[in-house]
Formats: structure tokens, sequence, C-alpha cells
């Protein structure tokens, strides 16, 4: 434990240079792989930032892990993630990876087995609802919890607008 509190000027200078090679491998592998490697579109995308984190972190603190090591293991996850971006083209593959949208509100219709089954209560939705400005019921045509998490509200003052079945597509009720 009295290392904790000792300073160590060969440790120090290692950690910097670890971060920086490790700093400078994940801007060439994002520039590589685009923008979508830090998205939040899929569950595997969400997955993907966790372990890069990981990796990264990993290999700038600990004393086991290589810069070589860090830098082979986030150009493999990079490679997965890419891999994983073009089998995604396919419907099987894309319905096992990724999270299908859930209609949580049809209008003003509250659909409770959709909400019990994302784990969102009531005062989750309301909390939505305010947040997008929704000052009546009647202004909601729709409430999707997306496949990334994030609830989307689509709503109007107009009572005559309807939400175009685009917008819907691939949505499950």
């Amino acid at each position: 434990m009295t290392d904790w509190f000792t300073f160590n000027g060969n440790a120090f200078l290692s950690i910097i240079l670890t971060a920086t090679g490790i700093y400078i491998a994940t801007i060439i592998c994002t520039r590589i792989a685009g923008k979508r490697s830090f998205s939040k579109m899929s569950s595997f995308d969400f997955s993907m930032t966790v372990a890069i984190g990981s990796i990264i972190a990993t290999t700038i603190v600990s004393k086991s892990v290589s810069l070589q090591d860090g830098v082979i293991g986030l150009v493999i996850t990079y490679s997965l993630q890419l891999g994983m971006a073009y089998l995604r083209r396919y419907q099987i593959i894309r319905n096992t990876v990724d999270n299908a949208p859930l209609l949580l509100m049809d209008g003003q219709d509250i659909l409770y087995q959709n909400l019990k089954k994302v784990r969102v209560t009531e005062d989750d939705l309301r909390s939505k609802l305010r947040e997008a400005n929704v000052l009546k019921l009647s202004q909601v045509r729709a409430v999707v919890m997306e496949a990334t998490g994030d609830i989307a509200v689509l709503h109007t003052k107009d009572e005559n607008v309807k939400v175009e079945d685009f917008l819907l597509k691939h949505v499950k009720r």
C-alpha cells in the first residue's frame, strides 16, 4: 500500500509514452473504421465503445499489458466491428445483433405491455413527453423506444397530421 504514494519516474514516463501511443493508435483506427465506431446505433456499437475504453485504460495503467498488446487488441476490436458492420447487411445477422425499435405509445394509447418489456415506467414516459414539450396527449402520434435505448417522441399540434409509414418501418408494435 505504500507504493500508492511513491513517485516512480520510470513508471510516469512509461504511462506518458503508452497513453500517447494508444491515443495515436485509437485515432488511426477510428479514421480507418469511420465515425460509427463510437456511435450508439445498436447494442453492438455500445459494446464496441466499452471494449475500446477498456483496452485503452488497461494498456495505459497496467504493467502487464504492453503498448504492442494494446494496439493489437485495439486493431482486432476495430476489425471485428468493421466485419460486423458488413455482416449486418444480412437480415439474420441484424436480427441477432441489433435491438428492434419498439412502439411505446400509438397516438394517445399507452402500450403497457411494451413498457413492461423494456422496463420503462409511466413516470419515465411522462418525463420523455415533457422533454419533447408535449402539452397534451392528443399531440402525440407515436413514442418509440429506439434500438439505442433512446426514446423518440413524434408529436404535432396539427391533429390531421399522421406519422408516415416510412418513420415506423421495422418498429415492433
